[in-house]
């Protein structure tokens, strides 16, 4: 028997688990011979299909999911046509709901997985070519011999610590700049939207377990692990064993979710004592509006929740990523400008602005009509309008979202763009106005942030050359018009914000204004070529 994987990702810097995680149970069963064809759904698909069909296989099998489902439909169509005998199953989150429709309208589709495989996919294994059979697979949804739809609901790995783990397999992908490291599953929580709202029991894995894993990770030289633990600290004693488990590790760097509103003080505490760089955490605030968390049915008060989230920005030896939702029901559009407001006043180190997709399987997809939610019927199934938030505030909702990314999210603007917000409330407003809605390379943004502070902000134009600057931009362009950089000498004082002053290092100086020597110098070292300044001090007179 030989299965071929088509592994599609939407770029080659992200890697599906599923294959690893499915092949590991079964990697030592001589009678089965597997074989992958890895692309991202920007290639050619003639190229991918020619590829996929020398394999000649007897089972063809990929996970869908919202950004791989379109291409994906395109590849294995033209392989069921070359390969009529193969039988073709899908898997993935694309299948949480109901199949039927599905399985009708693409009919190439011999039968497709709802839920957790590594337990089924091997007895489906058994009896791949007996659809007679297939009654008996949890969770397998197909058409039966006489078209009849079939449902064998959702499968679930009840003993989740059994389970080898992907690691073991060959098809682990160790070349990517960060693994996935899967220490729960289930979710605690009810959110309407999330695939795994209400998905109980939550399983967990032992901390000896995660340790050995960790253990497997490091010795491959890995720096960053995305933690798949649908809310870190739904148990504050777990989440202390995995942050004191994490600390043995100094050298790799740990992205996880947590909720805000469930921060205990004795997690506070472990969390302020952690070293810098070793968690990068993502909050999903969703909103700070009340009403719209509980139609979203998101566990937790709101006024905990803002409670906790400040904290988490207030630390100084981690980042906190806060993610909003626009089209969520009762949210209206100068309310997500409102909280965007709120949290670059928290000083949240990023701030993700999501459109709302209906996820197949979800309450709120269920219930859209009732909720006055309209949606793509495609992928990726986004939110086109709701009773609160039109088509055109979605897409000037998309274009805040863009303008995030580009400026507040961005390191070398971030302090200027958030300086900027806290300003003036209505700075978003122009600047959205302002901006050509295109990509932009980093200088261009330094570029055009720099102009709208000469035409609108005239006393951010300094911070706005610093900001430059830092950023290791050329000194020949227009933010630095004001930059002296021709045999500048050092004055005898100076208030020194970082670095060290040598004597070898080249000076330039910017003036607050014509008529002075007060201003900033940066020094840059020589000898290496670096651009960006390795040494900033401030004279006042």
């Amino acid at each position: 028997m030989k299965i071929l994987w088509i592994d599609l990702n939407s770029s080659y810097a992200h890697s599906s688990l599923a294959l690893p995680a499915l092949h590991a149970q079964i990697a030592n069963d001589p009678s089965i011979e597997w074989a992958i064809v890895s692309a991202t759904i920007n290639e050619n698909v003639g190229t991918v299909v020619d590829e996929a069909y020398r394999h000649k296989p007897d089972i063809i099998a990929a996970t869908t999911w919202l950004f791989n489902h379109e291409q994906l439909l395109h590849i294995t169509s033209r392989l069921k046509v070359l390969l009529p005998e193969a039988c073709l199953i899908l898997g993935g989150p694309e299948f949480l709901g109901n199949n039927e429709l599905f399985l009708r309208k693409y009919p190439f589709v011999d039968c497709v997985f709802r839920g957790e495989g590594e337990e089924v996919f091997p007895q489906w294994l058994t009896c791949w070519n007996q659809p007679e059979l297939w009654n008996d697979i949890a969770g397998l949804c197909y058409l039966d011999t006489d078209k009849q739809y079939r449902d064998n609901g959702t499968a679930r790995v009840l003993n989740f610590s059994r389970l080898i783990p992907p690691e073991k397999s060959c098809f682990f992908n160790w070349d990517k700049p960060f693994v996935q490291l899967e220490t729960t599953r289930g979710c605690f929580n009810t959110c309407a939207f999330c695939v795994s709202g209400g998905e109980k029991p939550i399983r967990t894995l032992s901390i000896e377990n995660i340790r050995q894993r960790l253990q497997t990770i490091h010795e491959h030289g890995i720096k960053n692990i995305r933690v798949l633990d649908r809310t870190f600290n739904y148990n504050t004693h777990r989440a202390k064993e995995l942050l004191q488990l994490f600390l043995e590790y100094p050298d790799i760097h740990f992205h996880l979710e947590i909720h805000p509103a469930l921060l205990s003080e004795e997690l506070k505490e472990e969390l302020k004592q952690l070293p810098q760089g070793l968690l990068h955490l993502e909050v999903g605030i969703q909103s700070l509006r009340e009403p719209v968390l509980e139609q979203s049915h998101r566990m937790g008060k709101l006024s905990d929740a803002l409670k906790g989230l400040k904290f988490l920005c207030s630390l100084p030896n981690m980042e906190t990523h806060a993610d909003l939702i626009a089209g969520l029901p009762l949210y209206h559009l100068y309310e997500i400008f409102e909280d965007v407001y709120t949290l670059a006043g928290y000083n949240a180190g990023e701030i993700q602005l999501e459109s709302l997709k209906l996820l197949p399987g979800t309450e709120m997809r269920r219930r859209a009509e009732e909720l006055g939610i309209r949606y793509s019927p495609f992928p990726p199934y986004e939110v086109l309008e709701t009773n609160e938030i039109s088509v055109g505030e979605l897409q000037t909702a998309r274009r805040l979202s863009r303008l995030l990314d580009a400026f507040y999210n961005t390191p070398a603007w971030h302090t200027l763009t958030r300086e900027l917000i806290l300003n003036d409330k209505d700075f978003l407003h122009n600047f959205l106005k302002y901006l050509i809605d295109q990509p932009m390379s980093l200088e261009k943004r330094g570029l055009i942030l720099y102009e709208y502070c000469k035409l609108a902000y005239p006393e951010y134009k300094i911070q706005a050359s610093i900001a430059w600057i830092e950023a290791g931009m050329s000194l020949k362009k227009t933010p630095a018009e004001k930059v002296k950089t021709k045999h500048q000498i050092p004055p005898e004082k100076w208030e020194v914000i970082y670095g060290g002053y040598k004597s070898n290092l080249r000076l330039c100086f910017l003036p607050l204004d014509e008529n002075t020597k007060c201003g900033y110098w940066f020094g840059f070292e020589t000898e290496i070529q670096r651009t960006f300044p390795v040494f900033k001090a401030k004279t006042d007179i």
